[in-house]
């Protein structure tokens, strides 16, 4: 069984950081990409970022580039969102998923909540 569990989430004041965790298991992690997504109350999801099974190529949305910042550590099994210079419209509940040969992501996690205050 894939479980995603993502952590790091909180209450926070603009400009400040955080580092979000994604712990994978029930599947090959390596060969998965890794993506994060947020959805914001009463907004659709949107991408925010993704990194490829060897953690080359990283890709992010515009608004969190220079900001944010994926990364993978697949001798853990985990998945990271460092965030910086966070703003009030970064508030979202941040889901992290993984798709492999695929389009579309295959696996989600359950989120974390991000609250940045101005």
């Amino acid at each position: 069984q894939v479980q995603l569990v993502e952590s790091g989430g909180g209450l926070v004041q603009a400009g400040d950081s955080l580092r979000l965790s994604c712990a994978a298991s029930g599947l090959t992690f390596f060969v998965y990409t890794m993506g994060w997504f947020r959805q914001a109350p009463g907004k659709e999801r949107e991408f925010v970022a993704e990194i490829s099974w060897s953690g080359g190529n990283p890709y992010y949305v515009d608004s969190a580039k220079g900001r944010f910042t994926i990364s993978r550590d697949n001798a853990k099994n985990t998945v990271y969102l460092q965030m910086s210079s966070l703003r009030p419209e970064d508030t979202a509940v941040y889901y992290c998923a993984a798709k492999f040969n695929s389009r579309e992501y295959n696996y989600w996690g359950q989120g974390t909540q991000v609250t940045v205050s101005s």
